[in-house]
């Protein structure tokens, strides 16, 4: 992709509400160059995709938005672990496939795993503030907001504690490679952490391989790790598996992490955007709930994924061939006063009448949504309760959002409180 190009895409991503509004108001679908899809912005033409599968399918939901350098690419090619190359992943299965991908995600996400990691994640939660509490000020994106997601995930996959910086590292390494321009240097030092953490993978499912283990590293392990339809002994380790659920862990930490990440840092960004609303939710503490689902509705962590479909189908008047590419845009969604009164306030006194599509619906619903909603749910909490006085930094310059729609969240935020 050109330099004018990325320009052009960064300055959209980095604001793409007023896009989603024109796309909204016009008839028919909008087709947006520099996303090389149909834009899908109405609410209700959203949901009609993601109620169809069969004729929208995944397989190309996540496209990055550039290609490795040579230099790059060769570094991810050697990768000394076997698991290099593309394999299916939830995110980009449809039908039979995805429903075995995703079962164990599924199982391993459920309510009772979800309350017994909550004291965990409430831990780490204070210990991350309690480290920067001191000083006045504070990065909470660097400081906190990617720092507890992969905590967590790291504590549900049953990984050493050790091990959570390399995976950190390696996701977000991920998606910039994938997603921004950067110099040569950058992406090779980009493909060895993506290397390492596939190595770091790699050994964890030889060792739940050889041991099974009661999390849900070994859940993966155990249900994806023999022949599709292939019942009792799992065999031989294959390349073949090993390479499935590396690539499965791999999705699932930058789906489980990333977009968490996100939403914490958009959630706080407004609250205190919006000093009534934060005022109040310090006062009342009660409405933390519904301060979640508004901050998901309003400046939605994931803003969408692609649709490719699967014949010839009208939708919203516009007649798609087989293989029309669609941005199916969850966050448009979220802000189409059709669904939403008043959908450009941000009210956390807003009437749970809507639901919105933040975690998105359907089959391909984001089977970790309350698991993300419990983190920041509780980081609200902790933050209302430490620092009532918080606000931005007026020191610092203004926040900016990062320019991508798969984890749309501030570059960084810089806060201040008075010390008691």
């Amino acid at each position: 992709m050109d330099r004018q190009l990325h320009a052009r895409l960064d300055e959209l991503m980095r604001d793409p509400y007023p896009l989603y509004e024109r796309a909204r108001r016009a008839a028919g679908l909008t087709y947006v160059p520099e996303l090389r899809a149909w834009l899908v912005a109405r609410d209700a033409d959203v949901r009609a995709v993601l109620r169809r599968p069969d004729v929208y399918s995944s397989a190309n939901a996540v496209r990055g938005d550039t290609v490795p350098c040579q230099a790059a690419l060769a570094v991810l090619a050697d990768n000394g672990s076997g698991t290099g190359g593309r394999t299916r992943v939830v995110v980009t299965a449809d039908g039979p496939a995805h429903r075995r991908l995703r079962a164990p995600i599924t199982r391993g996400l459920g309510p009772a795993r979800v309350a017994a990691l909550a004291p965990y994640a409430a831990e780490r939660a204070a210990a991350l503030v309690d480290a920067f509490a001191g000083d006045g000020r504070a990065e909470l994106m660097a400081a906190y907001a990617t720092r507890l997601p992969g905590e967590v995930i790291g504590r549900l996959l049953g990984f050493d504690p050790a091990d959570v910086p390399t995976v950190v590292r390696g996701v977000h390494s991920t998606e910039r490679l994938l997603f921004r321009p950067l110099p040569e240097g950058e992406q090779v030092a980009a493909a060895h952490d993506i290397v390492a953490l596939r190595r770091l993978l790699d050994g964890y499912v030889r060792d739940r391989y050889a041991a099974p283990r009661d999390d849900l590293c070994g859940e993966f392990v155990t249900s994806l790790g023999r022949d599709e339809g292939e019942d009792g002994d799992m065999g031989a380790l294959t390349d073949a598996r090993r390479a499935e659920l590396v690539a499965h862990l791999n999705n699932f930490l930058i789906a489980g992490h990333l977009t968490t990440t996100a939403l914490i840092g958009t959630a706080l960004l407004h609250l205190l955007r919006h000093r009534d609303q934060w005022r109040l939710l310090c006062a009342e503490p009660e409405r933390i709930p519904a301060a979640v689902e508004e901050a998901a509705r309003y400046d939605t962590a994931l803003q969408g994924f692609r649709r490719i479909t699967t014949r010839a189908v009208t939708l919203a008047g516009t007649e798609l061939p087989a293989g029309a590419e669609l941005l199916v845009a969850f966050g448009a969604a979220g802000r189409d006063g059709a669904r939403h009164p008043r959908p450009d306030a941000f009210d956390i006194t807003r009437p749970a009448t809507a639901r919105h599509l933040a975690f998105g619906l359907g089959a391909h619903a984001c089977p970790g949504a309350q698991l993300a909603r419990e983190q920041v749910r509780l980081t609200l909490a902790l933050f209302a309760r430490r620092f009532p006085g918080l606000r931005l930094d007026d020191d610092r310059p203004p926040v900016t959002m990062r320019p991508t729609l798969i984890h749309r969240a501030p570059e960084a935020l810089h806060v201040t409180w008075v010390r008691p």
